[in-house]
């Protein structure tokens, strides 16, 4: 299967301090990937650096098999969007998040996509109200459909659960399923989740230290004993 993404000895130096560790993955395009790792593990750190919002002291990322330092990074982030565990959406109007992306590109999107992308994400008629009256969940979904208004080839996806309740989470967790599979996106996701690992995940990755200690199919990592400590 052609791979997307990979990254070849991705290493981040902060301070001295290794946080990102000789990383070397290949994430199939179409499938789904989930970083899984204890607190400071190097999870989110990893994350960023596969679209340059941090940038690399050492090593390689390559989209769709071209070294990322030759794609702007504009375009690079357009192509490999990211939805954080706060949504942080801009002042204004939910049509307003979703047309900002593409505006950077020049596109300016018609009101029937802006629609038929809120309807993706359950917040179907909605594109005029103001995002200040959103709950969590729902400012959640808004923050997925804006990264889906820029077509991205893979969705990066940094425990976008995690700050919700409960009934959120759930919601959320079958919304990026049906979202990821409908669109056939790569997905690279993080998680301190080992159970939503194991449902949204072809493939998990447990992170320690920066360090990758264990990748492979879902069943084997699972059954790892202590995978998380």
């Amino acid at each position: 299967m052609t791979a997307i993404l990979e990254t070849d000895h991705l290493s981040r130096e902060v301070a001295g301090v290794r946080i990102v560790d000789e990383v070397t993955v290949t994430v199939p395009t179409g499938r789904a990937l989930v970083v899984v790792g204890p607190s400071g593990a190097g999870k989110s750190s990893f994350l960023r650096l596969l679209n340059r919002l941090d940038e690399p002291t050492s090593g390689a990322v390559r989209f769709e098999g071209h070294d990322y330092r030759q794609i702007p990074p504009r375009e690079l982030r357009r192509r490999v969007g990211m939805v954080t565990q706060t949504a942080y959406l801009f002042p204004g109007t939910l049509a307003d998040n979703l047309r900002f992306g593409p505006l950077q590109q020049g596109i300016e999107l018609p009101a029937k996509t802006i629609d038929a992308l809120l309807s993706e994400v359950g917040l179907e008629g909605r594109s005029g109200e103001d995002v200040a009256h959103l709950s969590g969940g729902e400012a959640q979904r808004v923050s997925l459909a804006r990264a889906l208004a820029n077509e991205p080839a893979v969705l990066l996806l940094d425990e976008p659960t995690s700050s919700l309740d409960a009934e959120a989470k759930d919601e959320i967790e079958k919304l990026i399923l049906t979202v990821v599979r409908r669109n056939e996106l790569t997905c690279v996701m993080v998680s301190h989740d080992l159970s939503q690992a194991a449902r949204i995940a072809d493939q998990i990755m447990v992170m320690s230290k920066g360090r990758v200690t264990k990748i492979g199919a879902v069943s084997e990592v699972i059954n790892a004993e202590g995978v998380l400590q």
